[in-house]
């Protein structure tokens, strides 16, 4: 099968080029010095592809407050422009969303199909984004992702390791809930999606269960060896930022369930078998 990645130098796509190669794949992998996914010109002489998977994106959460034009070009123009290339050449189109499209103030998993209410420019952004790439390729798949880590680039749990060499204790947000998800997890749903044919439509690749960044942070310590109890609770008006984070971040795997496909498994379990290649 012949895949093109964009945003190939990134966290998500460095382990996706990584995956599809060992897997015998044919792949263009792609950054922003191949390619300019905001180019009309450049991004129509695509051609020769089965699937194209678009993981370049702003992700600057806070900086998309004062740059949501910059933001918006990359977030939504650029999908688009993919996405109909994706569409004239036959290939399947594979857009890497985000949990920040909803409001964050649920109390149950975001269904897929829920209403999106975003509420920074970060979450506008990339709504806009599914929402070009539904009206300009029939054969896509939309995959929300959230709270990602990885090997391939800077991350919470790396930081928080970091900080925990560098302290006797920390103070961690306890008021934000959300499912830890490791890129190497998700590349395995993308491909396993792709190959399974799944039908086009939406749907959430994180880990299941949940926990809030204080939990989380208590398990990256313990991993380190370190005592949990140093990390401590506190809550989001502690850490005042220009973009407002979603409070619950928590997404429903219905739809994976309902073509077979089963979901990431839970947070912790996945960390643990991630920790020794995330943190080395």
């Amino acid at each position: 099968m012949r895949w093109m990645v964009t945003g190939a130098l990134g966290m998500l796509g460095t382990d996706l080029v990584k995956r599809l190669t060992a897997d015998g794949h044919e792949v263009t992998a792609v950054d922003l010095a191949e390619l300019d996914i905001t180019d009309p010109k450049a991004v129509g002489r695509i051609t020769d592809i089965d699937v194209l998977v678009n993981c370049a994106a702003f992700t600057a959460v806070d900086a998309a407050e004062e740059r949501e034009g910059f933001a918006f070009t990359l977030n939504a123009v650029g999908p688009q422009l993919l996405a109909r290339a994706a569409s004239a050449c036959g290939a399947r189109m594979v857009q890497i969303s985000t949990d920040y499209v909803f409001a964050g103030n649920g109390t149950q998993p975001y269904a897929e199909d829920e209403v999106i209410a975003p509420l920074s420019a970060y979450g506008r952004t990339k709504a806009a984004g599914e929402w070009a790439v539904r009206a300009e390729a029939d054969n896509h798949l939309i995959v929300r992702t959230a709270w990602l880590y990885g090997a391939g680039g800077a991350c919470f749990p790396k930081t928080m390791a970091r900080l925990a060499a560098e302290r006797d204790e920390l103070q961690v947000v306890a008021d934000q809930v959300g499912q830890p998800t490791w890129t190497v997890d998700l590349v395995d749903l993308i491909v396993r999606l792709v190959e399974a044919n799944a039908p086009s439509g939406t749907y959430h690749g994180t880990s299941s269960g949940q926990v809030s960044w204080h939990g989380f942070t208590q398990e990256i310590v313990r991993t380190l060896g370190k005592d949990p109890e140093m990390v401590l609770p506190t809550d989001s008006t502690a850490f005042v930022r220009p973009a407002p984070r979603p409070a619950y971040s928590v997404l429903s795997h219905a739809a994976l369930g309902e073509i077979g496909i089963t979901p990431i498994g839970d947070w912790a379990e996945r960390w643990r078998v991630a920790a020794p290649e995330v943190l080395a």
